[in-house]
């Protein structure tokens, strides 16, 4: 069968957006397979499990795969690369590589000629095989943490402190950060030193500490980049600045704030997007999955995704609209910024400076004659105003609210004297979602279940009958290894509960009802709470109990 076939087959393609897709190909000559991703219709890891399965390879995820140094060391770049793998690990008999094509007879050969070992081939992505390759072996020839040990040793050690490695070592401490995917960068002074932060998977690690005789230099070197006044450190300040990177381009977001020992720097990594998501993948149960499907189908009203900053409510937002017809829709959307490019929706980034902000594309979006609005966020009355007014006039609305459940929505939206009746009327659905850290699947530990464990998860009676026959007696925790830098965990997934807005809970909110009975409401309608959510992934081995408490109320 032809891969547009097997993909139609397998749900993740219809014969409009292929045949659209061949259209396409016709014009730009690319295979049909790029073609499907750069319309975004499939994304390169579907095509590649697709692949795997009709091989009968295993898939491996290389976004949520540590390549062992030892291996990578085997075989020089440029062998891999003209032959189409990755070398992953090194075991005692085989050596493990990725490939792109099932059929790449060339690399096994390779491999077994260079290594003197067998192959143990996983399937591997197109677009994941380039971008890892030019990390790993950049950073085999660069090491960024030697270097930036050997200059902290350099400042420490000289009377004059030295600029070109003050510089190059502001660089690497950014560097360092991409190497651990990390989305945030915290310099931090203290009395007598520079302590360096970095937020991975949602967990500051901790990465270095310098001399505090190279903060001032460090300081000065970021603002310079960000176009910030380096006279200026009474008062915060924000900038940006543009780093390309092994051909990815990074937007970091710099902000300064002064503190007792002096200013204080956190580096917000934009890197891109990642690939697109379908529902299917996000992370949610099959249950919520299905749901999920189901409420992003409708004509009109307004779907609302909740949580804290860094939760992936934009993803489940894209994966979402994956689901809608965009060549029945028309689809507009304002975001802040612009994270994924789809192909045939209508994307714009807020402006503050020139006064466009997420109320005022609201405004405008009516007159474009949409079917679907994407609002990056409700953030004030006039922005949820208009949500509401475009839900009613038949319109379907999605959009993001910062709330700690999906119940407390409900008020939040009052909040912006939105009237009762036009809210219980327009709202769809509310999903209030988490990232939850996987466990590191080389070194995860399986142990029993203390009482003291179970009683520090607080599960009430009701969320005892929600886990039903699935008791927690046993459960994986971290112990933490190489691959997964010593942290236990890699990778995230998401735990979400679904309030369904039906008949029942539009007549409650219209008449006023407290949280505690939309919440009982909510539950009977089949919405399953986070905290079960995320103790079910636990039960499947996929995160820990401390992952849930510390995550999870």
């Amino acid at each position: 069968m032809k891969l547009g076939e097997v993909l139609i087959n397998k749900g993740l393609l219809t014969e409009d957006r292929l045949r659209l897709a061949l259209a396409n190909q016709k014009i730009t000559g690319t295979m049909i397979g790029e073609a499907l991703i750069k319309l975004g219709f499939v994304s390169s890891n579907e095509i590649a499990r697709t692949l795997a399965e009709q091989a009968g390879i295993p898939f491996v995820d290389l976004a949520e795969y540590a390549v062992a140094e030892e291996a990578i060391r085997l075989i020089p770049k440029e062998v891999a690369e003209k032959t189409g793998f990755i070398p992953l690990r090194l075991t005692d008999s085989h050596v493990e590589i990725g490939i792109t094509n099932p059929a790449n007879i060339r690399a096994i050969d390779t491999v077994s000629k260079m290594t003197g070992k067998q192959s143990q081939v996983f399937m591997i992505d197109n677009v994941g095989f380039h971008e890892t390759l030019e990390r790993v072996y950049f950073f085999l020839d660069n090491p960024i943490q030697q270097n930036i040990t050997e200059a902290i040793d350099e400042i420490k050690n000289s009377a004059v402190l030295p600029a070109p490695t003050v510089a190059q070592l502001s660089e690497n401490l950014v560097m360092e950060g991409i190497r651990r995917k990390a989305t945030d960068i915290h310099i931090s002074p203290a009395s007598d030193t520079i302590n360096v932060f970095y937020r991975v998977d949602g967990v500051l690690q901790y990465g270095f500490c310098m001399p505090k005789s190279a903060h001032n230099g460090i300081v000065s070197r970021i603002k310079v980049q960000s176009m910030l006044d380096i006279s200026e450190q009474r008062l915060p300040q924000d900038g940006s600045y543009s780093l390309t990177f092994l051909n990815t381009k990074y937007e970091m977001r710099v902000s300064t704030t002064p503190t007792i020992y002096g200013e204080n720097i956190v580096v917000r990594v934009l890197a891109g997007t990642g690939q697109l998501l379908n529902i299917d993948s996000l992370g949610f149960d099959p249950v919520n999955t299905a749901r999920l499907r189901t409420i992003f189908k409708k004509p009109h009203g307004i779907i609302l995704i909740t949580g804290p900053t860094g939760s992936g409510k934009t993803t489940t937002l894209y994966a979402a609209l994956r689901e809608v017809n965009l060549i029945e829709r028309n689809v507009l959307t304002v975001e802040d910024p612009v994270e994924y490019k789809l192909s045939f929706v209508k994307q714009t980034a807020v402006n503050l400076k020139t006064g466009y902000d997420f109320a005022l594309a609201g405004k405008t979006f009516m007159r474009q004659d949409p079917d679907v609005m994407l609002l990056g966020e409700i953030r004030d009355e006039e922005t949820a105003k208009i949500a509401v007014r475009a839900s009613i006039t038949g319109h379907l609305v999605l959009s993001t609210l910062h709330t700690n459940n999906a119940v407390t929505s409900v008020p939040r939206l009052l909040d912006f004297n939105i009237d009762r009746f036009m809210l219980s009327s327009s709202l769809l659905a509310v999903v209030a979602q988490r990232l939850i850290r996987k466990l590191c699947s080389t070194c995860k530990e399986e142990h029993p279940v203390t009482d003291e464990e179970l009683r520090a998860l607080e599960l009430s009676e009701d969320e005892k009958k929600y886990l039903g026959a699935q008791e927690l007696k046993t459960a994986f925790r971290s112990k933490g290894c190489d691959a997964c830098n010593f942290t236990g965990y890699m990778g995230r997934t998401v735990v979400g509960e679904i309030m369904v807005v039906n008949d029942e809970i539009k007549e409650m909110i219209s008449e006023g009802a407290s949280l505690n009975k939309l919440k009982d409401a909510a539950l009977v309608n089949g919405m399953i709470p986070l905290k079960i959510s995320g103790i079910r992934k636990v039960t499947e081995h996929i995160t820990s109990i401390d992952e849930v408490m510390r995550l999870i109320d």
